[in-house]
């Protein structure tokens, strides 16, 4: 839609989507995640093992591959890789390993939708809002966390799902919210985004979208400057409050 058709709109615009981060977002998922990246280093043999405080700051790194990728170069500031795969291709088996380990925890039940998620995605859909999906996780995790929480037909909620497949530059870029804005066929101020983190925050407001966050225990540590609001959880969140946060926001 082109840029002016979005002045045309105007600041009165109603709400029409919603986008939700995945990670930290719609589910707490990071302990997990750290417990499966320390069970892939044990499978293959390496001497590494992340605690709480080393994966909060890895945390900063965007993606589970890149997050390795930075913390190999880190111990190991020397290394040549002479062919150019050897280093990819270890990253990409400790990943698989890792995603493995991941589906197997969320099949397990230790994976649940934070409160107030389930209930403003389907008040939302039911109402005839949009609902997209803006990640850098892959497609399997938010497949096997969904399914598990909503159905089978988990994707018949979700108008737009771009994840790490589709977009390959990770947050704070903006190109994840900026492809779904794009595949919505919407402006970003007929949308609300929903983060957990800095880097969420900055590349939903880089695609220009207000931005709600619900912080973690990872990432409440964090500058959330310019979030239209700063919650503990979606809790008693509805539609009529999503819709003043909105109209509140400058577009």
């Amino acid at each position: 839609m082109s840029a002016l058709m979005n002045k045309q709109i105007g600041s009165d615009l109603m709400l029409k989507a919603l986008i939700f981060d995945v990670d930290g977002t719609l589910a707490d998922t990071e302990m997990v995640h750290l417990a499966s990246f320390n069970q892939a280093f044990a499978e293959e043999g390496l001497d590494w093992h992340w605690d709480v405080a080393l994966y909060t700051e890895l945390l900063n790194i965007s993606g589970g591959k890149e997050r390795m990728r930075h913390y190999w170069m880190q111990q190991h500031p020397d290394m040549k890789d002479i062919d150019g795969s050897a280093l990819a291709d270890t990253l990409d088996r400790l990943h698989a390993i890792k995603t493995a380990a991941y589906e197997s925890a969320v099949q397990q039940g230790q994976v649940h939708l934070r409160p107030g998620v389930l209930h403003l995605i389907e008040t939302a859909h039911a109402a005839g809002l949009r609902l997209a999906i803006a990640t850098t996780t892959s497609p399997v995790n938010i497949a096997v966390l969904l399914r598990g929480a909503i159905g089978p037909d988990w994707k018949d909620m979700f108008a737009v799902i771009e994840d790490a497949s589709t977009a390959p530059k990770k947050k704070p870029h903006p190109q994840v919210y900026a492809q779904t804005l794009t595949r919505l066929d919407l402006p970003a101020n007929a949308c609300l985004a929903f983060e957990d983190s800095n880097n969420g925050l900055q590349a939903a407001m880089g695609a220009g979208l207000a931005t709600i966050i619900t912080p973690t225990s990872f990432t409440a540590h964090q500058d959330f400057t310019g979030a239209v609001q700063c919650l503990s959880d979606l809790g008693g969140v509805g539609l009529a409050q999503l819709q003043t946060w909105h109209d509140q926001h400058p577009q």
